[in-house]
């Protein structure tokens, strides 16, 4: 059995705790290196307990380059600018570099001052890093060497509205998406938004009109939207509320028609009947889809449920690190929630 020497790179906030508990029931993953520069020292399992089986003898360790030697795959935990000043150290030296941050994900690098903050010095390889859902670039994800991990409410999102925009069922403007994401996607660093007394019993919009997902989710679907997101009092998950005006292409039928003839192939997408659910996806790295035909409004109703943690972020990045290493792509990966 292949085996894979693995790498994280910021593994101590909560995509990288994810990521371990994808590992440790990856069949082909072999952890060497977890890197938490503030929790070097610690022990994995005092931090999040629940890798305690797992990962025992497991300690958090400062990052050193030397320690990328005789890896195969490095997965980045890393504030946007710290990866996209450290890709281009390791990117060659091992198979595949998969970026769970923002660094390589816009492809126009004058959108990162507006954005993000910062320039973006990297173009060269910003041209050569591929954008790691699966379900729209397995081709190009087949032996990358660097991903761009999408951001979690960008791949809701995106698998709810491109299948519409592709086949021409939904304008290309005036398109409105509303999601709903649990706390853990604040981060693990304590702040006024996560504490306790802010999140429990209450919900808050954030990123008014200028959220930095918002130019990746156009540049993914190809259309203009207005993207609103929202803290709602739960741990994980994320539900995209999509309205965008039909076309007279649109039917009732022919909505989801169009969504289950892109997704029928597709391992972790289900096109289902019902509304898209969080607690139904949750733990798990699959996507709940569908969408309805408004005759009286002549709007589209899209909806996309996922796991924030999961195929969002350190889930979406192992699925894109399997297709690009020649694996099996749901390796390690689950379809079922857990529930209740």
């Amino acid at each position: 059995m292949t085996k894979i020497n693995v790498g994280i790179i910021g593994a101590s906030g909560f995509t990288g705790a994810e990521l371990l508990r994808i590992a440790a029931q990856h069949p082909h993953f072999d952890v060497r290196l977890a890197t938490g520069d503030s929790m070097a020292g610690r022990r994995a399992a005092d931090l999040y307990p629940s890798l305690e089986l797992g990962y025992p003898n497991l300690v958090f360790e400062s990052f050193d380059p030397v320690a990328i030697d005789g890896l195969d795959l490095v997965i980045l935990g890393l504030p946007h600018a710290a990866s996209m000043d450290l890709a281009p150290q390791i990117v060659g030296k091992v198979g595949c570099v998969v970026d769970l941050s923002a660094a390589y994900r816009l492809q126009d690098t004058t959108q990162y001052p507006e954005f993000y903050g910062f320039e973006h010095t990297q173009p060269e390889m910003l041209g050569d890093a591929v954008y790691g859902l699966p379900e729209f670039h397995r081709i190009d994800l087949q032996g990358a060497q660097l991903i761009a991990t999408p951001g979690c409410h960008v791949t809701a999102a995106a698998l709810a509205l491109k299948p519409l925009v592709d086949a021409g069922l939904i304008a290309t403007a005036g398109i409105a998406v509303n999601s709903l994401t649990g706390i853990t996607g604040a981060g693990r660093a304590a702040s006024d938004v996560n504490m306790f007394t802010s999140i429990d019993s209450n919900t808050r919009a954030y990123g008014l009109l200028t959220h930095r997902h918002t130019p990746e989710i156009e540049q993914e679907i190809g259309a203009q939207v207005l993207f609103t997101p929202h803290h709602v009092p739960m741990s994980r998950g994320i539900l995209a509320t999509c309205t965008a005006p039909a076309t007279a292409a649109a039917s009732a039928d022919t909505v989801m028609d169009v969504m289950r003839e892109f997704y029928a192939d597709e391992p972790f997408v289900a096109v289902i009947d019902g509304a898209p659910q969080t607690k139904s996806v949750m733990g798990s790295n699959a996507a709940h889809v569908s969408a309805r035909f408004d005759e009286r409004t002549g709007m589209v109703l899209a909806m996309c449920a996922i796991d924030n943690l999961t195929k969002g972020a350190s889930g979406g990045a192992v699925q894109a690190a399997n297709v690009a290493l020649g694996l099996d792509e749901g390796a390690g990966l689950t379809t079922v929630g857990v529930a209740p």
